[in-house]
């Protein structure tokens, strides 16, 4: 993908950062600011997002009372006038075709298409696929099929797959220019059945690339800590502990506010884990849902974090000791870094007795 320069693309590229603070949904900063047609300090926003290091700028104008295909069209002529933020490529964001297609057709360089996806049929997914190809541009494709979102590891790798056979054999598309979205959901929601969401996002990733050698797999993160909204500290340290986990299953690009993100890398959960001093437990399937919901509502009324944890480490990885395994044997997914985490935090919580009185772990 490109703007005045071209993105690197390749095995040692690393992962892709995604600004979505141009995104009239995400950002009510920049809808007032398009509302009001102050579409000088809309750049801004935009030069902003570049600066904290964004790879990518999601570009999104769906609003109720907006023409957001003029809205689209007048923000991506501007921003192509500003060299700062023209040299990265564009991600057009919407969920209505003509908003898509307004921005295909001003955009400059090769840029991607967020999203479509199976949701209608095979016919209007591979029409869209068809014309997006002739712009010349990528494509983002959620994992949503005529049955509606795919919500476990098994269903997101068949759609993926479905899809990828579609774009590759019928619609021209090459591989590297796909990049799958197998759909990142609200954990902590009070549904019992939502607490497997991010494990099985995680367990997904390689199993799609697997499928569809030479994709790429993005997530939109803020929707992980959805639950929690209003809580900044709390969502930065879920965000950041989920990526640890993502990146490494496989996650090459993520739709997430730049400045906000931790290195995830090292011994990231052992860093989070130090800077915000006490961190939500949420997701963990040993938990009962109340016990979970009853935590996260403390926390948002006291606006204060609870006893220590590792969040959403502990969705993916149960670090609590088993008869099969001994809480003094390496855990066979935990590297050395992990297991020093691990260790550091247990003086500040019991990872194996459930206790009822320690609300907030």
């Amino acid at each position: 993908f490109s703007g005045l320069e071209a993105l690197p693309s390749g095995p040692d590229t690393g992962f892709v950062l995604i600004g979505e603070r141009t995104n009239v949904t995400g950002s009510a900063k920049f809808r007032r600011l398009v509302e009001a047609q102050d579409y000088q300090a809309a750049v801004e926003v935009a030069a902003v997002q570049v600066r904290g290091g964004a790879n990518v700028l999601d570009v999104n104008m769906d609003a109720g009372l907006l023409d957001s295909e003029r809205a689209m069209t007048t923000f991506l002529n501007l921003i192509a006038t500003e060299p700062e933020v023209a040299r990265l490529p564009i991600m057009i964001d919407s969920s209505r075709w003509s908003v898509l297609e307004a921005g295909l057709k001003c955009v400059q360089g090769k840029g991607v298409v967020n999203s479509i996806s199976l949701k209608e049929g095979e016919g209007p997914f591979l029409e869209k696929a068809s014309r997006i190809r002739a712009y010349g541009a990528g494509v983002v494709v959620m994992a949503f099929d005529e049955q509606g979102q795919a919500d476990t590891t098994e269903r997101k790798v068949e759609i993926c797959g479905r899809a990828y056979d579609l774009l590759t054999e019928q619609a021209g598309f090459p591989a590297q220019d796909i990049v799958f979205d197998p759909n990142v959901l609200a954990v902590a929601t009070g549904i019992a059945e939502h607490n497997g969401y991010a494990r099985a996002f995680i367990d997904a990733l390689p199993l799609i690339k697997q499928r569809c050698p030479g994709v790429r797999t993005s997530g939109g993160i803020s929707n992980l800590s959805f639950s929690f909204r209003g809580n900044d500290v709390v969502r930065e340290a879920m965000h950041s502990a989920f990526l640890f986990h993502a990146v490494r299953a496989g996650l090459e690009v993520w739709v997430q506010k730049p400045i906000s993100v931790d290195v995830v890398e090292g011994q990231a959960m052992l860093a989070a884990a130090r800077k915000y001093k006490r961190v939500v437990q949420v997701g963990m399937q040993r938990r009962s849902t109340p016990h979970l919901i009853n935590a996260r509502d403390r926390v948002i009324r006291e606006g204060k974090l609870g006893t220590i944890g590792l969040v959403v480490n502990y969705c993916y990885y149960r670090l609590r000791p088993t008869a099969n395994q001994p809480d003094t044997a390496p855990h066979p997914t935990l590297d050395s870094s992990m297991r020093a985490g691990r260790d550091a935090l247990r003086p500040h919580t019991n990872l194996s007795q459930p206790d009822s009185s320690r609300e907030t772990e």
